[in-house]
C-alpha cells in the first residue's frame, strides 16, 4: 500500500515537505490548493515541483480548493472554477511521470475534490438548501462539468476523486451518480469525516465501493464529533478501513493536521506492519 501526507500548515514551503515526506518514509504528499503557496499559479511550475520530487524520490496528488462551486449561480463564479480545475487537470498532467517512476502505475493520478453544499435559506420552520430548490440548474452544471472534465483528462491516467465531507446532501448524491457515470471519476472515502458525522456516507460509499479510489486515513470519533487525530487516538475501526483500501488498490493520505500526529500515525502503521 502506498502512504502519503498532506500539505501541513506548520511546513511553510514545498522542500520542508518534502523532507518531512522522504524522513517518514512516505510515498506522496497532497498538494493542497487551499494554501497559497499552491494555488494555480504556483502549482504551474511544474518544472520546481518535478525537480524537488524527484530528488526525493516521491510523487503528488492534487487537493482542489475546498471552496470550489462548479455549480455557482453566478456564470463568472463558476466560470473561474471550471479553469480552475482545468489548469489542475493540466498540472497534474505534467507531474505523471513522477507517478510513473516513483509511485504505483496501476493507480491513477488522483485530483480530490469536495462537493459544495451550496448557499441556503432560513425560514421560519426550517432552511432551505438552495441547490436542492433549483435541483435542475443544479445537475446541468454537473452534466456540463463531467463532459468538460472528460475533454480536459483525455486519455491521461488522472481520476478526479469526490470526497464525503459532513454528510452529502441527498441532491449531491444525485450529482455524484452522475459523475460517476464517467470513468474519469471515482471516490474518496475520508474515514474520520464519516465517522464524525455517524458514519452518515458509509451506506453511499459501500453502494459504490468499486469506485473508490482515494482514502483519507485518520481517526477520528462520534461523540464527540472529531476527526484529522492521530491513527490510535480515536474510535475507528482502522484495520477493517485499511483493509477495504488495500482492497481497492487506493493511495492513503494519512490526513493528520499536525506533524506529530502523522509522525504518530507513522509509528502505528510500522508496528502493524502495514508500511
Amino acid at each position: 500500500m502506498q502512504f502519503g501526507m498532506p500539505t501541513l500548515i506548520e511546513n511553510h514551503t514545498l522542500e520542508e515537505n518534502i523532507a518531512l515526506c522522504s524522513s517518514l518514509g512516505l510515498s506522496f504528499i497532497e498538494l493542497n490548493m487551499n494554501f497559497p503557496e499552491y494555488q494555480t499559479d504556483r502549482l504551474e511550475k511544474t518544472d520546481l515541483l518535478l525537480r524537488a520530487a524527484e530528488k526525493a524520490g516521491i510523487c503528488y496528488t492534487i487537493h482542489l480548493d475546498e471552496n470550489l462551486d462548479i455549480a455557482d449561480f453566478n456564470p463568472l463564479a463558476a466560470g473561474a472554477y471550471l479553469e480552475t480545475v482545468r489548469r489542475a487537470i493540466d498540472t497534474a498532467r505534467k507531474l505523471l511521470p513522477l507517478r510513473d517512476r516513483f509511485g504505483d502505475i496501476s493507480q491513477p493520478l488522483v485530483i480530490n475534490m469536495h462537493m459544495n453544499h451550496g448557499i441556503y435559506i432560513t425560514l421560519p420552520d426550517r432552511k432551505v438548501q438552495m441547490y436542492e430548490r433549483d435541483f435542475d440548474t443544479y445537475i446541468k452544471s454537473f452534466t456540463r462539468f463531467r463532459t468538460l472534465c472528460e475533454e480536459w483528462i483525455g486519455e491521461s491516467d488522472i481520476r478526479i476523486a469526490v470526497e464525503n465531507t459532513d454528510g452529502f446532501r441527498d441532491y449531491e448524491k444525485k450529482a455524484v451518480e452522475l459523475l460517476l457515470k464517467s470513468p474519469k471519476f471515482g471516490l474518496t472515502w475520508d474515514i474520520g469525516h464519516s465517522r464524525a458525522v455517524s458514519e452518515t456516507d458509509v451506506p453511499f460509499l459501500m453502494d459504490h465501493q468499486d469506485r473508490l479510489i482515494h482514502f483519507h486515513i485518520h481517526d477520528g470519533t462520534e461523540k464527540p464529533p472529531r476527526n484529522h487525530l492521530a491513527l490510535g487516538d480515536g474510535e475507528i475501526d482502522l484495520s477493517e478501513r485499511l483493509k477495504l483500501a488495500e482492497q481497492r488498490n487506493a493511495r492513503c493520505v494519512l490526513e493528520t493536521k499536525t506533524i506529530e500526529a502523522l509522525q504518530q500515525s507513522v509509528r502505528w502503521l510500522r508496528e502493524r506492519e502495514y508500511a
